[in-house]
């Protein structure tokens, strides 16, 4: 195994961690962004693994996973920022 695939798996295995943890912030926490980041999250592990397994995956998938997968994370960042300013407006 190359240094580059053992990388690629640890870097697999992260998302996986993120990814729980995101699933774990919105069903605890009920905080939607929670989800937004589980599925970017997921949807890069679907990306990583058809690399690492070179699954017959054509190039536009490749392109709408990658693309849904920033939406998703653009969504989820636009919630957290959102509840932020609501807090501190409140605080006012």
């Amino acid at each position: 195994m190359y240094f580059s695939d053992f990388l690629q798996v640890i870097a697999v295995l992260l998302e996986m961690g993120v990814a729980v943890t995101a699933l774990l912030i919105a069903t605890r926490y009920r905080k939607s962004y929670g989800w937004c980041i589980a599925v970017t999250f997921s949807l890069f592990i679907l990306f990583d693994l058809g690399r690492i397994c070179v699954l017959p995956i054509p190039d536009t998938a490749h392109s709408l996973i990658l693309l849904i997968a920033c939406g998703s994370m653009l969504y989820g960042v636009w919630m957290l920022y959102r509840e932020q300013a609501l807090l501190q407006l409140s605080k006012k």
